[in-house]
Formats: C-alpha cells, structure tokens, sequence
C-alpha cells in the first residue's frame, strides 16, 4: 500500500519571493507538485525542480474558478498517491483562507499535512507603504477585517478602533466609508489604500473618508489593502513613497484639528526622511507576447526597472511533427563539423534528444558549435557546453558574415523549428560550398486561446507597450487578439508602443501592426529592455 504524501500548507507572502519564508523556500524548491493560488507571485513558480507539477486553482474575480471542495478533494488524492505536495497560499495560510477546511480533510483521510506561517499582507503591505499599524500615541492596536461582504461587519464596534485594517473590500470602498461615516467617523480620518502591497508594481492612494472614493474614482483597486486612522499621516514622515517603492499615487488630506505630533529633530512639515529616485518604468504596463515557459526572464528584466507585467503568451513550443530527421542526425554525427544552434529552444530539444536517444555529451566531441546570441550560449553553458563561436550581432545573418573559418566542403548540421524560421543561414552556407543538413528540433505554435487577462488589459487601456520578441509572435498575437477582441482589434491598439527585438521582427511588425515605435541596438532582451526605458524616459522628460 503506498504510503501518504505529507501536504505542506505553505504561506507565500504578501507579494514577491523576497518575502517567502526560508522553511517554505525550501519545500518549493524539492516539491513534487505545486498546487498554488492565484495572488502567488509568479517568481516562486522559478524555484520548482524539473519535472514539478504545477496546478493552478486560482480564484479569480469574474473567471470560472474550482470550488474549495474540488481543491480539498485533489489535495487528499495527491496525498494518498504518495505525492510530496507543496500547497502553495498568498499571505498567511491561516489568514481569511479556508485553511482549516483543507487541514480537517486531510486528517480525516489520514493524510499528513504541515501548516508553514506566511507574511499576511494585512501586516506586511501597511509597512512596505510606510504606515505603521501601532503607535505610542496615535494607536495602541489595531484591527483587521475582510471586507467582502460588509453586511457581516460589526460597524459600530470598527468605528471606535483608533486603526483599522480592511481586506478584500475594493469594490465596496463606498459603502465602508458610508458606514464608517454612519457610525461617528470624522471626514477628514486619514485612509490609505494599497494595491499589489510588496510587489514591483505597488501603489498607494492617500485620502480621507470625504475623499478617498474621489481620489480613486477609475483606478483599479483590487487586490488591495485598506488602512483607516491617523497613523495613514505618519507616511510622510516614514517614507511617502511607498517604504522605497515610488510607484505610489497620492492624495494629500486635510489635516485634522489634532495632526499627529513631530518626529524627533523634525516638524510637522517635514520632508520624508527618505526620497527614492522612481525607477524608470514606473507606473509602466508591458505586455510580454514570448511563450510561457520563456517570458519569467524578460519579466524579471521589467520589473527590475519598475514596470507592471503582463503575459499574453503567443508562442507554444511543441515536439516536431516527427522524429525522424533528428534522430538520423543524431546517429550520424561523426559526419558533420559544426552543429549551428540559433535559439534556446534548439539548443533544449537537442540536447533532450540527444540524451533520449540513448547518447550524452561526449557523442558531440568531435563537432565545434557556433551559436547566435548570448541567451543561446548561456543556455548551452547551462546544459554543459561552451560554444566555439558566438557572433557580434545577435542575428543569423551575423553567424554568417564573421564565420571563423572557410565552410567549403564541411558539412553543417542545424537543427531548427519545423516551421517559420528564416533561410538566411541556410542560403548563405550553401552558396559558400557548405551542405547544411536541416532537421526540425521542436516546433513553435499558436495557443488554442488568449489570455483573458491580458485582454482585459488592453480593452481598458492599461497597457502602455507590447513586445515581440520574433516574427511568429507577431502573427500569432494578431491572430489572439482578433479571436478575443474582434475586428476591431487594432483599435485597442492605438495609443500602445510596439516594442521589436530586431530588425526582421520589426519588418514584421510594420507588416502586420503598421508601424514600430521601439527597437533596440542590441538584439537582446536585455537590450529591449534598455530602449523600452530610454523611450519611457524621454516620453516622461
């Protein structure tokens, strides 16, 4: 009989991998399946082993979603066939979650289960906005609350807390002030809402009871959390921009007829004691349009500059329609001089054939390897191979002008995607008395459908730039966007930057978009990055 897998409740955090635990750092990272929430960063999916299974029960506003039973059943099934499972919750597992049901079920099916505490956002995004919940004067304590349905609140009894916490409650905010109100708040009480609290993206919206609805009319709010009380004042004077993020949006209140009292060697119009520089993307909206697996780096690249992502995945990448062709270059590799690998991809699926064929790294010992592009060569670096040569420029046509060596009579074998890749290589080798032997490594699609929130993004008008990183995501994100927005679908375009990698994206781009606003010098994500700042510095300067 198999023994039961132990189930590891797992609080993430309030936002970015910063502040997962070290305890639950180390379950993610020997997990044999994830089973996480949709507020989880996606950063800490980076930490899983190969070969984790990651399974998605997200609850997510306005979308279809599994039910908590649904989640507690595969939990229990999971365990009983001997998984080791991470069950991965934003926050603290044991804060406004339904934890508690989940634990009771496992014991009930005699399934072990570890509960690991998380950083609640009720706790943690106040402090990274600069707000402290307790003070010697203004607050002595606090409480926190779900907002979700106001009607099972105690409003009398919140209307006499010096501090107040509110989760869950974005889109009720005009109803809690109206009962706050009701219930003998003044209009002038200091309220602070913080959205995406511990991420890149954070922002913060300053009011007070009379203006807060005002000053957040139009914004999108959720997920978030709400601060009501005189210690929302103490901000300025702990770091107005957000506890060192400067992606905050602020409303200056009407001081009350009792301000809170200076700081030690300051006055009540002091400056924040700190001032951070706003990185250069903030309040920034990028959608990334590279294949899922492939798009965690590029964000990371973004966020690092202060932007808020977002994934439309156009690419999938798939096996080959057959086998055939690699598998007898694989078999003949003594016959070829130098393996051409162009992309990431093709430097994966190679090796994993390789490797599935029953051969490892020695059966390339008698080939030199030219790659194009530093993120090719450091993929091939990771797999265990240095390459013989890497063009200047980041682009086959580069592979071909500076080629080390006289390709007359070698024989060159490159394996490539089945479909869509250019020809340049090929030509340009074979016109110089080389014969390329081409084999399709992998193949690059179109996902079966877009991402609903990516689409809501641009119908709202969130979305400042859209990236390509190749031509085929340029088709196939103009093949997404008209399957979910209609013909109309180049209109949302309008008032959105088109950010190219290169030279023939571009063309792509002009071709199918009409039009290219952004292009690096440097053909590399790093390098699109850099031009994406510089054009958001000057639209800004």
């Amino acid at each position: 009989m198999t023994q039961p897998g132990i189930i590891h409740i797992v609080g993430a955090g309030p936002g970015a991998i910063d502040y997962l635990t070290v305890r639950g750092r180390a379950l993610v990272q020997r997990a044999e399946c994830l089973v996480y929430d949709a507020l989880v960063d996606a950063g800490l999916l980076d930490l899983l082993p190969e070969g984790c299974d990651r399974i998605d029960v997200g609850k997510r506003g306005g979308q279809p979603s599994p039910a908590q039973s649904e989640i507690t059943q595969l939990l229990v099934k999971l365990s009983l066939e001997g998984r080791q499972v991470v069950r991965l919750k934003s926050g603290d597992p044991f804060i406004f979650g339904r934890t508690a049901a989940e634990v009771q079920a496992l014991r009930e099916a005699g399934c072990p289960v570890e509960v690991v505490p998380g950083l609640s956002s009720a706790l943690a995004a106040p402090l990274l906005a600069g707000i402290p919940l307790t003070d010697p004067v203004w607050s002595h304590g606090f409480g926190v609350f779900t907002a979700h349905d106001p009607d099972l609140l105690d409003w009398p009894t919140l209307a006499r807390l010096k501090t107040l916490v509110l989760l869950m409650g974005s889109r009720h905010l005009e109803e809690i002030v109206h009962r706050l109100r009701q219930n003998g708040c003044r209009g002038d009480m200091p309220v602070a809402i913080i959205r995406w609290g511990g991420h890149p993206q954070q922002q913060v919206w300053e009011g007070t009871l009379l203006t807060i609805a005002q000053v957040t009319r139009g914004e999108t709010l959720s997920p978030c959390v709400m601060v009501f009380g005189e210690v929302v004042r103490l901000r300025r004077y702990l770091g107005a921009s957000g506890g060192g993020n400067p992606k905050s949006k602020i409303q200056n209140p009407k001081f009350s007829a009792n301000p809170p009292r200076p700081l030690p060697g300051g006055d009540a119009a002091a400056p924040p004691l700190t001032t951070p520089h706003p990185l250069p993307l903030t309040q920034t909206t990028i959608l990334i349009t590279r294949a899922a697996e492939q798009s965690s780096a590029f964000a990371d690249l973004l966020t690092a500059q202060g932007a808020t992502v977002v994934d439309l995945p156009a690419l999938e990448m798939r096996s080959p329609s057959s086998w055939a062709g690699l598998d007898g270059a694989i078999a003949a590799l003594p016959t070829f001089s130098w393996l051409m690998l162009s992309s990431a991809n093709a430097v994966n699926f190679f090796i994993d054939r390789l490797l599935e064929q029953g051969k490892d790294l020695r059966a390339l010992g008698g080939l030199k390897i030219a790659v194009v592009g530093r993120k090719t060569a450091a993929v091939l670096r990771r797999r265990g191979l240095v390459p013989d040569f890497i063009p200047p420029d980041f682009v086959a046509d580069s592979l071909v002008e500076h080629f080390p060596e006289a390709v007359a009579g070698q024989r060159l074998l490159f394996p490539r995607v089945e479909s869509g890749g250019r020809e340049v290589l090929v030509q340009e080798f074979t016109a110089a008395g080389a014969e390329v032997v081409e084999v399709a490594a992998y193949e690059s699609g179109c996902p079966e459908f877009p991402d609903a929130a990516a689409l809501a993004a641009l119908k709202e008008g969130r979305v400042d730039v859209i990236t390509f990183a190749s031509s085929k995501t340029v088709v196939h994100t103009a093949q997404l966007l008209e399957q979910g927005l209609g013909t109309g679908w180049r209109e949302v375009l309008n008032g959105v930057a088109i950010a190219s990698i290169g030279p023939k994206t571009s063309d792509s781009c002009r071709e199918i978009l009409g039009r290219v606003d952004i292009e690096p010098a440097e053909y590399t994500l790093d390098g699109l990055t850099e031009a994406i700042a510089l054009w958001a510095s000057a639209l800004s300067g």
